[in-house]
Parts: structure tokens; C-alpha cells; sequence
């Protein structure tokens, strides 16, 4: 796995990070949802009524639940772990407009023990790039966030696959370039060769389309 070391500015990051702010808004929904079904709780269990405390016990495993996602997204929200954690990959600018800007990424979405590694074209849209010129084919490494989103694994590729870029992570200009260097000319030069893909990509339910790992380039492998 190709990682990327590098100083995070966290308050760069707080400021900037969209998957940063997701996460925060996650949280705020969750502890929202857990004093909303622990006060819904309660007042069922205050009615005394054999239906009320069937539905109670509905609400307090809702409670519970989330209760558990809000204590457990600081731990995921550590932006210095999901750089330091996530793989390198490149992602380009597929398309800008007023409504924001679209990226298209190249990422291995099968796990360390897949038999066969697979690649994707990946989008993702976001509403700003700093460090970056909002303009079709624009350079912007990234690193991958990968998850499943079942408790359990199931098969062998990652369900959830997204992108950060790693100028959210830092302000400074050269190790953004110090990063585009990293990555091979042939995997820029893929994605730039398939940005008439990014609709058909952006589309798609999971925000990806498999790649024929016979077409592509030798540098990744095959």
C-alpha cells in the first residue's frame, strides 16, 4: 500500500475537511437521536402501559445504538489517522461548475486478502479544493478512505470507497506536488484518458465502476 507522510495542519483541516464536517454532523445527529429516544423512553415507561413498554424497549435500543455512533465517531474522525491510515491514489478534476466540483479517482477497492486486486474509477463530489485551480484535469492527490458498512466483513471487496484530497490536510503548496510526484505518470494519464467516464461513474449507486484489470497499464501490475 502506497501511504503518504506528511504534517496535518488541523486547523486547516477543521476549516476545510468535508469529510471532517461529515463526521461532526454525524455526531450531532447521534447524540440529537439519543436524548430524543431516551426522553421518548421514558415518557412510555411514565404511561405504564403494557403496548407502551413494548415500544419502549424499541426506543432504548435506539438510544443505545445511537449513543454507540456518536461515541464512536471521534475515534473515526481523527483526520490524522485517515491521511496517515489511507493509501495514496490519483484523482483528478472531472468537472466544475457553480454546483461544485466533481473528482474521479483511481483506487484498489478489493481488500489485503482478496485473491485478485481490482481498481475503480471512484467520484466524489465536493464544494471546495484549496491549493487547487477548479479546472478539468487538475492534478489533486488524495488518500482513499475505504470501510464496510455491515458489522461484518462480506466478500472480498470494500462496500464504501471515497476519496480526500491531501490539500485538505495542509496548506502547503510543495507537498502537494511532493505527493503528485509520488504517483506514476500512467495512473494520471488513466484517469485523464477516462474523464468521459465521471458521468457514467457519478451515477452509479456506490460512486464507482470496476476497470478489465487486463486493459490496464503494466505499471499497476498487470
Amino acid at each position: 500500500m502506497r501511504r503518504f507522510e506528511f504534517a496535518v495542519d488541523r486547523r486547516h483541516a477543521h476549516a476545510v475537511n468535508e469529510v471532517f464536517a461529515d463526521l461532526r454532523r454525524l455526531r450531532n445527529m447521534a447524540i440529537a437521536t439519543t436524548l430524543i429516544a431516551a426522553a421518548v423512553t421514558a415518557f412510555l415507561v411514565w404511561l405504564d402501559h403494557p403496548w407502551a413498554y413494548l415500544l419502549a424497549v424499541a426506543f432504548a435500543l435506539g438510544a443505545v445504538t445511537a449513543l454507540w455512533v456518536a461515541l464512536w465517531t471521534p475515534h473515526r474522525a481523527s483526520i490524522e489517522k485517515l491521511y496517515a491510515d489511507g493509501e495514496l491514489v490519483p484523482t483528478v478534476v472531472a468537472k466544475a461548475d457553480s454546483t461544485g466540483i466533481v473528482l474521479l479517482a483511481l483506487v484498489i477497492v478489493s481488500k489485503p486478502d482478496a485473491a485478485e486486486v481490482r481498481y475503480a474509477l471512484v467520484t466524489r463530489k465536493v464544494r471546495a479544493l484549496p491549493g487547487h485551480v477548479a479546472r478539468v484535469a487538475e492534478r489533486v492527490p488524495s488518500v482513499a478512505i475505504r470501510s464496510d458498512r455491515a458489522p461484518r466483513p462480506v466478500g472480498d471487496r470494500f462496500l464504501a470507497v471515497s476519496v480526500m484530497p491531501i490539500a485538505w490536510g495542509t496548506r502547503d503548496s510543495s507537498v502537494i506536488e511532493r505527493a503528485r510526484t509520488v504517483i506514476v505518470d500512467a495512473e494520471w494519464q488513466l484517469l485523464t484518458d477516462n474523464l468521459d467516464l465521471a458521468d457514467k461513474v457519478h451515477s452509479a449507486s456506490a460512486k464507482r465502476l470496476l476497470l478489465d484489470p487486463h486493459q490496464l497499464p503494466d505499471e499497476l501490475g498487470f
